[in-house]
């Protein structure tokens, strides 16, 4: 068997005035946002924020001393770590140093509702104290483009998966009470007696704050950007706490994020082909860890780089004989169908190629039911797209490791690609592990496993989350976990919104 060897060119990214560029801060510096001229680009960023005392301070702080002003790191750390000029030079729109509107949190109230023990109660308490601001915020006359959410290092910890607070209270139900809440039954037990516990809707919401927030939050309308108080450190690379990357880097990582989720578009990739869309399904178990029971969702992300989140059936789609997840044709036929009928509402143009990506290998079953409501004249390709840890690694003479892009082609169907490695352009390689490439096989359709390649490695660099030459996986399916949590790990949640940048 004959192996070809490529090292795909990094791919290059467009800018004011039609200018490419390959690195995002470059293109940014230089020319600024790419649609600095187009009517949709926000002049003035108007903006919220929520609160303790103390995070509120930290952010006007950071928006005056970071976000406003040029920094710039070490000296041997430019390439790493470029210079950030201030948030008018790189976007041409202004961020005021003071919110439009700040709402201000009972910091013991919140930390005392983090330490409960049950973690659906804190969790769920932990979020309806931000809500409470949210429900001021919706009944003000103007509105705002994000809403920033300052959250106290203790939150972040005690209000995560597994998290083991300090200091704990209350009581905590058994698993089997648990599971019938989840149900929606309740029960007249004495410690269970009170008003707060008479709604099970806790138990139907994700104990991660990050998630539970994103998804209460949507039927606001209005983007939310979260940010821990510890990153708004004034010192260059944090303290000991918390190690941080230097304030240019976290400004312009912040400042990106922001501008996107107030309807901004930073950039888009030069190279994009018109009428090609591309499509990650991602999976949620739902329930016991041996029910076969999941939830699917679906992320479209265009040539422009816009994204539109849908949310799809739930069933059986689990199967523990073979760990994978596995769509019927009709649960297939309503997400791909449900997205483009969400594609069609908000206007989008005429399709020509559809990738769908995937972390499990997709089945007959569903490839039919894609196939069935893909248009007749649209050409369909389902790629499977996943970290290969175990299968491959490739190494070279030195100190680097493989350089981002290389791409290894196993056979017509079949090829590994490195999304990271070492990075020509900031001269070093930015990770902590031997680079892990993407196993990228065609399971159905026809196209070629270059092309394919070739635009997995362009969609690397549409994460308008973090101002980076490139990440390690596609948008597609770098995200896919996150929104899938979001929407499948609260169920209750009734008002959803189809763009984005809702849930990043």
């Amino acid at each position: 068997m004959t192996f070809q060897f490529t090292i795909f060119e990094e791919p290059l990214l467009e800018f004011r005035y039609e200018q490419a560029l390959e690195d995002p801060h470059d293109g940014l510096y230089l020319f600024g946002p790419y649609d600095a001229d187009l009517p949709s680009h926000p002049k003035k960023i108007t903006y919220g924020v929520i609160g303790t005392e103390n995070g509120i301070v930290l952010f006007e702080k950071w928006s005056e001393q970071v976000l406003n002003a040029p920094q710039i790191s070490e000296p041997d750390k430019l390439k790493l770590w470029p210079p950030y000029p201030g948030f008018d030079v790189a976007f041409a729109c202004e961020w005021p140093n003071k919110a439009s509107w700040t709402y201000t949190l009972d910091e013991k109230e919140l930390l005392k509702a983090s330490r409960h023990r049950d973690e659906y109660t804190r969790t769920y308490g932990v979020v309806n104290i931000f809500m409470e601001a949210f429900e001021v915020l919706g009944k003000r006359d103007e509105s705002f483009n994000v809403i920033v959410c300052i959250v106290p290092e203790e939150i972040y910890k005690n209000c995560r998966p597994k998290s083991r607070p300090d200091d704990v209270w209350g009581h905590r139900p058994t698993s089997k009470q648990i599971d019938d809440f989840k149900k929606g039954q309740v029960t007249l037990f004495e410690e269970f007696s009170s008003k707060e516990h008479w709604s099970t809707d806790k138990y139907k919401m994700s104990v991660d704050f990050r998630r539970q927030i994103k998804a209460r939050a949507l039927k606001y309308n209005i983007p939310i950007q979260i940010i821990r108080e510890t990153t708004l450190s004034l010192k260059n690379r944090g303290d000991s706490n918390r190690r941080l990357t230097c304030l240019s880097d976290r400004a312009w990582n912040l400042s990106t994020a922001l501008y996107y989720k107030a309807g901004g578009k930073p950039w888009k990739l030069a190279s994009a082909r018109e009428g090609v869309c591309y499509i990650g399904i991602s999976f949620k178990r739902v329930g016991d860890a041996n029910e076969r029971t999941a939830c699917c969702a679906a992320q479209m992300f265009l040539d422009t780089g816009d994204g539109i989140v849908f949310l799809g059936d739930k069933g059986p789609w689990y199967s523990p004989e073979k760990k994978q997840f596995e769509l019927s044709k009709d649960a297939a036929y309503n997400l791909l169908s449900g997205i483009l009928r969400t594609y069609e509402d908000l206007g989008g143009q005429e399709l020509k190629e559809l990738f769908i990506h995937c972390r499990s290998s997709i089945n007959e079953e569903a490839f039919e039911g894609y196939k069935e409501a893909c248009p007749d004249d649209v050409k369909l390709v389902c790629v499977r797209v996943r970290k290969e840890r175990n299968d491959l690694k490739l190494y070279r003479p030195g100190k680097m490791p493989i350089i981002r892009g290389s791409f290894l082609k196993w056979d017509d169907k079949t090829g590994y690609l490195w999304g990271t490695g070492f990075k020509p352009r900031i001269g070093t390689y930015d990770g902590w592990e031997v680079p892990i490439p993407l196993r990228i096989q065609i399971q159905y359709g026809d196209s070629s496993i270059d092309q394919v390649a070739r635009d997995i490695f362009s969609l690397t660099k549409l994460n308008y989350n973090a101002c980076k030459l490139g990440d390690s996986e596609p948008v597609t399916i770098m995200f896919s976990d996150a929104v899938g949590e979001i929407l499948v790990s609260n169920p209750k949640i009734k008002d959803r919104r189809p763009q984005f940048k809702f849930y990043i």
